[in-house]
């Protein structure tokens, strides 16, 4: 009679084992959901990437760290020294590093990082300075450049320039990044299914986090789990249902709803984002500049930033954030709501106002289409741009694509205008999506100006400091801005909502962005 009673007492301290661990384990998870313009990623290799999202900085690390404050600080380099004449670079590494794979992190692997990066990245621009990678030693590496760098290290702290594992990259070719990928950062990655979902799990030995973290390792969270959703009310609703625990994007139209909730509670940091208006410069009518001009004047950013922003965030007048300093051009560069400008520029191109309020010319009504994402922010945005358009004359179509696929048909060419946005901090965005080797993705404005192309050359690569940097750039951008290749709207901040029931988020957080500082100091409660 005493075997059975033990056995079944056993498997009742089994089974309550086994529930306490289920909980300890779901204490020690998190479900994330990433921003829409981060929707759609198919691969975490850096490399080849033109787009990767928050993950990625959690899988792989940098040399160099960017902090809230924008200076730069110490990651997988400990320190550096730049010569005088701008003409090397020394970085003493970090010692006892791992990558994922067991690999070591030394400084051969910074050289051959380097020149797989320059080979065949579509962000080769970034490392396009340095001439060669001269290893001293073991922990310390020499940039020898080409020509001074001042944009350098904002380079090293990007997210493109996270550092791979070389062995594994050039083992896995195509499939780095989509079914395995290595690096030295504080998750590893479990599973990727693009378009949907990607479950990273934590680097037990990571021990050497940013300084810009309070905790230097291993992260306080075991399991995260990041899940695209490209609708935000659909997001909100799986936040609101505890079905997720955090979005790291929330539009401001969703801000009151957030707030209604006693268990939800917001983060906000300064915006490195801008919503613009995208002009084909090759599609008539917009190969004419006054009909371009006139298109991007008849954009009422007050209207916008009211009406469909709750008053949260700016205007946007420039492409670039108000924080950087090449945004500061000059006033007749700025893009403001003009409709007496817009109705003028069309009454001498030869568009005549019809009747039923729509231009026309040599009986052609002025009828363009108007590309948009599927998400709700985006949809609401496209409908009042729409609007605004009509209200001199411009009839545009709307066209909606799925916010993971818009990009492809970007690549077509087709586009005549378009509603999107970016997230960069640094004005060299200006070349990104501006410059005439770019066209269709990401120059969606297929934008190919002589001057342009050689003010571009002389901001990317004809400064010999920081100072000399801001100037040419500035130049650039404002040419940029008399073209009229697109239309600024709206500048937002960056909402980060999160369930106060389970997520406590570090404060203050010591960087730009909510990335591997919040995640590495981020704690799920018990």
């Amino acid at each position: 009679m005493t075997f059975p009673f033990r056995k079944t007492l056993l498997s009742a301290t089994v089974s309550l084992a086994a529930l306490l661990a289920g909980n300890a384990a779901l204490a020690q998870e998190a479900v994330i959901v990433l921003n829409t313009n981060e929707v759609g990623a198919p691969t975490y290799n850096p490399i080849k990437a033109s787009m990767l999202n928050t993950a990625t900085g959690l899988i792989f690390d940098r040399l160099v760290a960017q902090a809230a404050d924008l200076s730069f600080q110490p990651w997988l380099a400990e320190s550096w020294e730049e010569a005088p004449d701008g003409m090397s670079w020394t970085f003493h590494l970090k010692q006892g590093v791992k990558f994922h794979n067991g690999e070591p992190f030394t400084a051969d692997t910074i050289k051959q990082w380097i020149d797989i990066f320059k080979a065949g990245s579509e962000n080769a621009y970034m490392a396009e300075a340095v001439a060669s990678v001269e290893v001293v030693d073991d922990h310390t590496v020499k940039f020898v450049m080409s020509r001074p760098e001042p944009n350098l290290l904002y380079n090293l702290s990007s997210t493109f320039m996270n550092v791979i594992e070389p062995k594994s990259y050039a083992e896995l070719g195509d499939n780095y990044g989509v079914t395995e990928v290595y690096g030295t950062g504080p998750y590893k990655l479990e599973s990727f299914t693009i378009g949907q979902e990607t479950v990273l799990v934590r680097n037990d030995d990571y021990a050497w986090g940013p300084s810009v973290a309070q905790n230097k390792g291993p992260a306080k969270i075991a399991k995260l789990t990041f899940r695209e959703i490209a609708e935000d009310s659909t997001a909100f609703l799986e936040l609101k249902t505890g079905g997720v625990d955090l979005l790291l994007g929330v539009p401001a139209d969703l801000l009151g709803e957030v707030k209604k909730e006693a268990n939800l509670a917001i983060l906000t940091k300064p915006g490195a984002d801008v919503y613009y208006m995208p002009i084909n410069v090759t599609k008539p009518p917009f190969d004419d500049i006054r009909v371009r001009e006139a298109a991007a004047k008849a954009i009422n950013q007050e209207e916008i930033l009211a009406s469909v922003f709750g008053g949260v965030g700016s205007i946007a007048d420039t492409f670039l954030i108000s924080a950087l300093p090449e945004s500061h051009v000059s006033d007749s560069a700025k893009i403001h709501y003009d409709p007496a400008r817009s109705n003028a520029l069309l009454d001498e191109a030869g568009w005549v106002m019809g009747a039923d309020g729509v231009r026309a010319k040599d009986g052609q009504p002025l009828k363009v289409s108007l590309w948009t994402q599927s998400d709700s922010i985006f949809r609401r945005l496209t409908e009042v741009v729409q609007a605004e358009l009509k209200a001199v004359g411009i009839e545009a179509e709307i066209t909606t694509f799925d916010s993971s696929m818009i990009r492809d048909q970007y690549k077509t060419g087709e586009q005549q205008l378009a509603v999107r946005s970016y997230t960069w901090d640094n004005a060299d965005i200006v070349d990104w999506f501006f410059g005439g080797d770019r066209l269709g993705y990401p120059n969606v404005s297929m934008f190919n100006d002589p001057k342009a192309e050689e003010l571009r050359a002389t901001a990317m690569t004809g400064s010999k400091n920081m100072e000399e940097r801001v100037a040419n750039f500035t130049a650039y951008h404002e040419y940029v801005l008399t073209q009229f290749p697109m239309a600024p709207i709206y500048q937002p901040v960056t909402n980060v909502a999160y369930n106060a029931d389970r997520i406590v988020m570090p404060d203050p957080l010591n960087a730009p962005d909510v990335g591997v500082a919040a995640f590495m100091d981020m704690e799920v409660k018990e």
